[in-house]
């Protein structure tokens, strides 16, 4: 399945005492794979809010921490749809720290967030038609 790939570096100000990119970055790192992969399909998260009048909630967000991100680390955020069911999206995530020429990236951590499609009042309504089209594509083998 595809998946969208975006790569930035650990800034100081995201790592802890222990100087280890603090727990809750990963879910900061969530939300740019998301924008990013909508952005990367040719649609923009400020449009579906502005012009659509749609907000993606999160409902619940997973992530399983395998190995320590450091300052200065090139990352790549993987990101991919992995369900679009009514009003329901779910994006799923890698985290992996870029390896150096010849070697295996390493795979830091990895979760899922759930969306529910809503209007500014929070009740449920269906994504626009072009983005679902756009996400269901991804998803397709």
């Amino acid at each position: 399945m595809p998946v969208n790939t975006h790569q930035v570096r650990v800034r100081y100000a995201e790592t802890d005492q222990m100087g280890i990119v603090y727990y809750a970055n990963y879910l900061v790192w969530f939300e740019l794979g998301r924008v990013e992969l909508l952005r990367s399909l040719g649609l923009a998260y400020s449009q579906l809010e502005k012009e659509h009048e749609c907000i993606l909630p999160v409902v619940e967000a997973t992530c399983r921490y395998k190995s320590p991100a450091r300052y200065d680390d090139e990352i790549l955020i993987e990101t991919r749809p992995s369900l679009l069911r009514g009003s329901v999206i779910k994006f799923a995530y890698r985290i992996l720290r870029k390896a150096a020429d010849g070697e295996e990236n390493t795979l830091l951590a990895e979760g899922e967030t759930v969306h529910v499609v809503c209007d500014d009042q929070l009740r449920k309504k269906p994504l626009p038609a072009h983005y679902a089209e756009a996400l269901r594509a991804m998803m397709e083998p």
